[in-house]
Parts: C-alpha cells; sequence; structure tokens
C-alpha cells in the first residue's frame, strides 16, 4: 500500500512539509540544481529566494532584500500579506476549480468590481485570463472582429512596446530580438513612432487607408515599462481617442503594468494628465491584479466592444478561476481599505525627488509615476548597479543598459525609501578605461526600446 493511501481508500493524513518540502541547500546548491532542470531561458537566477514578508524577501542562504521590483510589478501586497493569504486559502478550501460551464460568485463579484473601478459605461463587460500575455491575446482577437463595414487588417502599436510572448501579442511587441526567432507572426500589424502625434496621424491618413485599408485598433501602453519606463506626453491619448474614435478603430490601452494602482490611480489613464478624461474601448490587466496570484483581465468599453467575441469564440481554461478571483478582490480591497494609491503618490515621491537631488554623478534623473520608476543613468552601467544594489540588499531591475527600473510593492514605506534613496546617493560604478575609449557596447545602449536586458516582463 502506497504510504499516502489511506486503508478506506482516501489519503491519509500528512503534514504539509512532508508533501512538499523541496529540500534544504544553498544558494549555490540550488542554482546548481536550476541548471540541470529548467530550461535556458531567463539565464541563471540572480538569487534563489525561499520565504517573503511586506516588501522584503530571503534566499536560501538567509540574506535579506528590500524588493524594489515585486515580481516585475506583481506582488501589489508585498509577500505573505495576511489578508490575501487568508482569502485564497479559505477560497481554495471551499471551491478550487470549476469550468467555465459554470459560474462563480468571486468570478462575478470581481467582474462587477472591475467595471466599477474603471467606470466603464452600460453594456461594458469583462473577460479573465491567467496573466498579461493573455489578456492582450484577446485584445487582439477583438481587433480582429472590428471589421466595420469592410474588412480592416491593419492593427497599429507603438515602437518600444512590449505586450507578451505568445504569437499574437508579440506581433503587437517591436523589439526585433524577441520577434525575429518566432517569424512569420501573424500579419497586418504596424509599428508607430513612440509619443508621435503627426506619426499617428498619417497611419490614418487617407493616403494610408488607400494603400494598406483601415485601421482596427491601436494598442498602447500609457506608461512602456519594458522600454525603459517611459511615459507619453499629455494629450497624447486624447489625439489617439479622437482618431480612433473617427475612424472607428479600437484604442486598447495596456495597462497590465501600470494598472491596479501602480501609478497611483487605479488606471494610469484616469489620471487628467495621462488620459485627459478619455474613456477607451479595452483595457487589458494582470500582474499586480491578483497581489502574486496569477489573474488577467480585458475590460470592454461598452456594447460594441463588449460583444466583438462571441460564443465559442474565445476561452481559458482557468480564466476566471474562483481562486485566482478571491485573490484580486483581496487585493483591490486591501488597496481600497489601507489607501494603498495615496501611498504610491506619497511614497513614489519621495523615491522620485530623493534620488534625483541625492547628487549622485551617476544619477541623471527619475522618471515615471507612482511606484513604476526608472533611475536614468549617466553611463550604460546597469547591469553594475543592479548588482551592486543586490550585494547591499535591494532587488531591482536593469531595464536597459543605463536605466534601472523601480517597482516596489505599493506597501513600500516612506521609511524604506529613504534607505533606497541613500542607496542609490551612494552608489559608484568605477570608469572601464577600455569602455570609455570605445563606446558602449551593450546591446540597444542607445535605445532603451531595443535593450537585451536580462530580466524582462514576463507575463
Amino acid at each position: 500500500m502506497n504510504q499516502l493511501d489511506h486503508p478506506t481508500g482516501a489519503p491519509a493524513p500528512a503534514t504539509t512539509s512532508a508533501v512538499t518540502a523541496p529540500g534544504d541547500g544553498s544558494v549555490a546548491q540550488w542554482t546548481d540544481r536550476y541548471a540541470h532542470a529548467v530550461m535556458d531561458t531567463f539565464g541563471p537566477p540572480q538569487r534563489v529566494l525561499v520565504r517573503g514578508e511586506g516588501a522584503y524577501v530571503w534566499d536560501a542562504d538567509g540574506k535579506r532584500y528590500l524588493d524594489l521590483l515585486a515580481g516585475i510589478a506583481v506582488n501589489a501586497l508585498g509577500h505573505a500579506h495576511p489578508t490575501l493569504t487568508a482569502a485564497v486559502s479559505a477560497q481554495l478550501g471551499t471551491l478550487g476549480h470549476v469550468s467555465n460551464f459554470f459560474g462563480t460568485p468571486t468570478q462575478i463579484a470581481l467582474a462587477e468590481r472591475l467595471l466599477a473601478l474603471a467606470e466603464a459605461p452600460e453594456g461594458s463587460r469583462v473577460f479573465f485570463t491567467n496573466s498579461g500575455t493573455e489578456a492582450n491575446e484577446a485584445a487582439f482577437k477583438m481587433a480582429r472582429r472590428n471589421r466595420g463595414d469592410g474588412y480592416r487588417t491593419r492593427v497599429l502599436a507603438l515602437q518600444g512596446g512590449f505586450h507578451g510572448r505568445s504569437m499574437g501579442a508579440l506581433a503587437l511587441t517591436s523589439k526585433a530580438a524577441y520577434r525575429e526567432p518566432f517569424e512569420p507572426l501573424p500579419g497586418g500589424v504596424e509599428f508607430v513612432a513612440f509619443d508621435d502625434v503627426p506619426a499617428l496621424e498619417e497611419a490614418f491618413s487617407p493616403a494610408a487607408v488607400a494603400e494598406r485599408g483601415e485601421v482596427a485598433a491601436l494598442v498602447v501602453e500609457p506608461v512602456q515599462g519594458e522600454a525603459g519606463v517611459r511615459s507619453l506626453s499629455p494629450g497624447y491619448l486624447v489625439a489617439a481617442r479622437e482618431l480612433t474614435a473617427r475612424h472607428g478603430a479600437l484604442l486598447v490601452l495596456d495597462e497590465v503594468q501600470t494598472g491596479v494602482g501602480r501609478t497611483g490611480s487605479w488606471f494610469a489613464y484616469q489620471q487628467q494628465e495621462v488620459g485627459g478624461g478619455i474613456v477607451p474601448d479595452v483595457v487589458t490587466l494582470a500582474k499586480g491584479l491578483g497581489g502574486g496570484f496569477p489573474v488577467g483581465a480585458v475590460v470592454a468599453y461598452g456594447e460594441r466592444a463588449a460583444t466583438l467575441l462571441g460564443r465559442g469564440q474565445h476561452g481559458t481554461t482557468f480564466g476566471g478561476n474562483p481562486v485566482a478571483a478571491a485573490a484580486a478582490l483581496a487585493t483591490l480591497g486591501v488597496i481600497e481599505r489601507d489607501d494603498l494609491l495615496q501611498n504610491v503618490r506619497t511614497v513614489g515621491g519621495l523615491l522620485r525627488d530623493g534620488i534625483s537631488s541625492a547628487g549622485n554623478p551617476l544619477v541623471a534623473g527619475v522618471r515615471g509615476r507612482g511606484l513604476l520608476l526608472a533611475v536614468q543613468l549617466t553611463r550604460p552601467v546597469a547591469a553594475d548597479v543592479a548588482r551592486a544594489a543586490l550585494d547591499a540588499g535591494f532587488v531591482v531591475n536593469a531595464v536597459a543598459p543605463d536605466a534601472i527600473r523601480l517597482a516596489p510593492p505599493l506597501i513600500l514605506t516612506p521609511d524604506q525609501a529613504r534607505d533606497v534613496v541613500a542607496f542609490f546617493a551612494a552608489v559608484a560604478v568605477p570608469e572601464d578605461p577600455a569602455a570609455a575609449a570605445t563606446g558602449p557596447s551593450a546591446p540597444g545602449a542607445a535605445d532603451p526600446a531595443s535593450t537585451t536586458a536580462p530580466t524582462t516582463r514576463s507575463s
């Protein structure tokens, strides 16, 4: 008889550790095991982490780090948040999964909550996914269904944009290094210069329409995270909304990284200086929505967008899973209960102003919104700075050769922010005489949108 089998046929009682514990080991030992067991798509792990609490994580050697990346903008409430943990445990102990032939209260309540936060008009609907990539894949299919009176074949996206790595989402992603190994990709996608209204107007011009057809959709990140935390100028989304509305195209906002409070409002476009009061057609979400549990969503604004995908035209096994929905409801509830949107604005301001004014000649400035920031460096030494940060007990991301991305948990405290400021005030990277003589050799050093930084958005 198997040791886990009970004589009655039911599983025998077992302690959690006996069933799930992977064993002990040092960072070096786990890294060696990683190399022999995990596909080499990310390179060797910088550390092997074993637990977290609040804004801190610990590695297998017992060293503590202030997590300023939060799983790339995922762990909105930090690690092991008691409300999130309790919600997931309670739901899993009640109903863990059902097929999409059935609904659950958590799924329905989450959809209603998102529509309310989005201030979506009557007739709006939500489609649930497991990630940002899947949400953008669904939005791409919605664009394909937006045919109008004719057959619209063109989908516009911005240079530097990142929308995921599945085939449809990858087609919307401009970086050649990501795209070229998997071509041919789904066709009809055109890339427009970033933050360039005249270029966008040209893409909708009569000449462009006559030559290439009508535009079905424009897909835009309000802040491009992967490209180095680049924000669109005030007025850009207003112009984009006017053009798409006039031509019957969808305006799709990828808020996978910027949504769920990351920039200090529920959605970045809701800030007047970002969106100018526009109402988009589609918003995609993921990352911070589940506080660490995989969940994504497509919010379709109004009856027209909400009915583009009909019965049987799209689906997912795990999307809207009751446990994922419970995690998302708990995350949204804590953000509201603890006024974390205000905390994001306050602590984000402390980081931005403190790092910018610290007087370190290596730091040129800070850009971004809320707690999605990039520290612009005066030299292409971001990888060196990231290593120095890790050695000093800070997890950051070298998002470009000359920029460090900060996307900490929304619960980051002012005191923790001051520790971060102190690090950037003091960090120094020696000049490399050879590099100074020959110039930067890192791929994409002159263009943040083409960087080959080792840690990229995972959705």
